[in-house]
């Protein structure tokens, strides 16, 4: 039979198997709810319990109970994070969860995960073959989702910030030397898209901003150009969006060369009856938004090879142009302001 609980002891009472426990109220965000502690001893347990109760009087009680990793990525990704970023933003946030942390980290109680989890996974990922800047996506995903976690009170710490990220190889950004940016812009001579790469290469212009200019945004008797609004890509269907950073809204200078290939880049589309004001300087043969995938495999990489240059991703002409410019002389300045980047 249980026995009576001592003056200031609170909610400890003997259960039939003998152990002592400790009851007491936490508020969570989902109404009040009934924590426990055990002990051997009434004494122990009463120790316990004053702890914590303290705890939970200092801020301190985390409420994550049973709550997975995995079910709290999915309420991260759809409740916090949705809305807050861009889509193309969103869906990398995604892919990361759902290819790499969920598989391994999913069953894994979001109180119990340990910087040893997530150091096995980096590990894992390395070993199977992924970029180590793939790697580096991954961990800053999970501080920031760990950091959530933290702030909304549900575990004590991000145990992201006690795990070194691998650093990425150097060899991962390339940018093309001059003689190879010039023999690239050899290749590309008479290509449907010469016009975008010249941009690319002498603006340093993100491959979304450049399909998503319109001639709108085009002043050649001026020589510049307003970067207004981002081409974003997902399941085939295209939608325009703000720029990546407030500073991505500017003005870019055209360089003759540029000034030149788009407008012979115009008659060309005026010839086929694609070109209008408000029309998109870069299309498909019907007219449409250009997939960036499908420019890169069918156009971009058959001309690196064409040209005798190793194969690069789209993103290393704008390193090519920020390169370019630097060993021109030109101030970090200017050259943060014209790539639209937030820091020099």
């Amino acid at each position: 039979m249980a026995k009576r609980r001592a003056k200031g002891e609170g909610g400890v009472y003997e259960r039939k198997d003998g152990r002592w426990a400790g009851q007491y109220v936490v508020e969570t965000a989902t109404g009040p709810k009934r924590r426990y502690v055990y002990a051997k001893t009434r004494k122990e347990a009463a120790a316990k319990l004053r702890k914590a109760m303290g705890e939970r009087d200092a801020g301190m009680a985390f409420e994550a109970g049973s709550l997975t990793v995995g079910e709290f990525l999915d309420s991260w990704l759809n409740d916090s994070v949705r809305g807050s970023v861009r889509q193309r933003t969103w869906d990398r946030y995604e892919q990361l969860c759902r290819v790499h942390i969920k598989p391994a980290l999913s069953r894994v109680k979001l109180k119990v995960l340990t910087p040893a989890h997530l150091q096995r996974l980096y590990r894992q990922k390395l070993d199977s073959g992924l970029s180590r800047r793939t790697v580096q996506y991954i961990h800053a995903t999970l501080r920031r989702v760990l950091g959530q976690a933290v702030r909304w009170g549900l575990i004590p710490r991000n145990v992201a910030e006690a795990v070194d990220a691998p650093r990425p190889n150097r060899g991962e950004t390339r940018p093309l030397s001059p003689e190879q940016a010039r023999a690239f812009l050899q290749a590309a001579h008479g290509d449907r898209y010469e016009a975008l790469y010249v941009l690319a290469l002498t603006t340093g212009l993100r491959q979304g901003e450049l399909l998503g200019l319109r001639w709108e945004d085009v002043d050649l008797d001026g020589g510049e150009l307003q970067i207004r609004r981002t081409l974003v890509t997902r399941s085939g269907e295209h939608t325009f969006g703000e720029p990546k950073t407030a500073r991505g809204r500017r003005t870019v200078a055209l360089v003759p060369m540029a000034t030149d290939v788009l407008r012979s880049h115009r008659e060309r589309q005026r010839d086929v009856g694609l070109w209008y004001p408000g029309g998109l300087v870069f299309t498909t043969s019907k007219g449409t938004p250009v997939d960036p995938q499908n420019m890169t495999c069918r156009s971009f990489r058959p001309l690196l090879k064409r040209a005798g240059l190793p194969e690069i991703r789209f993103h290393d002409l704008r390193h090519t142009a920020a390169t370019l410019m630097l060993s021109g002389g030109v101030h970090p300045k200017i050259v943060q302001e014209i790539l639209g980047h937030a820091q020099i």
